[in-house]
């Protein structure tokens, strides 16, 4: 069976992009969400399905619907992962399958990509990385897009979970409580992290937790992630930790950590899912103010 361009690294540069793109067994996906503000003035997301359409994408590029196709819909909480069949179907309604090489972009700071690219490494799959810049990187380049819709080419994907690659709300209490041996690192805004902003009914952080977020994981002159040097500092004595769980809002943000984390080589990372919106949903569950 004929597989795609091989991959060596979690990420890949527009170059390598540029070079391979059109090879056989490489699906490009676009991740895009899009934030927008609800009549009530709270924040909501929208998939980038349209902007992908009309306002361009990397050529070839199908779009990957991380709400409606890469979540759970009946979850409780917004982006929930889905289960092995869900993700089954979501990788195959792209051109995905067992053989492809997978390259994921976003035009924000990389954490959609990453998202999509933590589901495919928790379902067994390995032979996918995200877009280093993203979208912006490949734009601000020069480099060619097209617009309005790619048509995915049939596929069939085979799952094949890893449950260490996720944690749940009972693991990070025994974090807390001392009786699991883990750092807590979390992917939102520092003022989202402090308790200063932020639209959840309890604001802050999980005690203990060291603040990484995702934005400032990236060199703000290019969007490409910053070099390993500087990567290593963001996250701090974390790096020395056995194993590390991320978390966010929603488990978006909390890939991008992942992926850093992931760079940097840390082998034995976590995403808690559905992070900080189920957590401050149990009323017991303690926050932690302040930088």
């Amino acid at each position: 069976m004929n597989s795609g361009p091989l991959l060596t690294a979690p990420v890949v540069s527009t170059q390598w992009l540029a070079d391979h793109l059109g090879s056989d067994k490489l699906v490009v996906l676009d991740a895009t969400v899009l934030p927008y503000v609800q009549p009530n003035g709270r924040s909501g997301y929208l998939s980038g399905y349209d902007a992908y359409l009309v306002e361009g994408h990397i050529p070839g590029s199908v779009f990957a619907d991380i709400i409606e196709v890469f979540s759970d819909p009946n979850g409780a909480f917004p982006f929930t992962r889905p289960d092995a069949a869900l993700f089954e179907s979501a990788a195959a309604s792209v051109g995905v399958d067992n053989d492809t090489t997978v390259v994921v972009y976003d035009a924000a700071v990389g954490q959609w990509a990453s998202r999509v690219w933590w589901l495919f490494r928790a379902f067994g799959y390995d032979n996918v990385a995200v877009l280093d810049g993203g979208y912006t990187k490949w734009k601000a380049e020069g480099r060619d897009s097209d617009l309005g819709h790619v048509q995915p080419v049939e596929a069939s994907f085979t799952a094949a979970e890893r449950p260490e690659l996720w944690v749940d709300k009972a693991f990070v209490e025994a974090v807390v409580a001392g009786t699991e041996n883990a750092a807590l690192v979390c992917g939102l805004p520092p003022q989202e992290f402090s308790g200063e902003a932020g639209q959840r009914s309890r604001l802050g952080h999980i005690p203990g937790s060291i603040s990484a977020p995702a934005g400032r994981l990236l060199d703000r002159a290019t969007n490409a992630l910053l070099p390993a040097t500087d990567l290593s500092a963001k996250f701090g004595p974390a790096l020395d930790a056995d194993r590390i769980v991320t978390y966010c809002a929603g488990g978006v943000a909390a890939a991008a950590d992942a992926l850093a984390l992931t760079l940097l080589g840390h082998r034995n990372v976590a995403i808690y899912d559905n992070s900080l919106n189920e957590w401050v949903s149990d009323e017991a569950a303690p926050v932690a103010v302040g930088a």
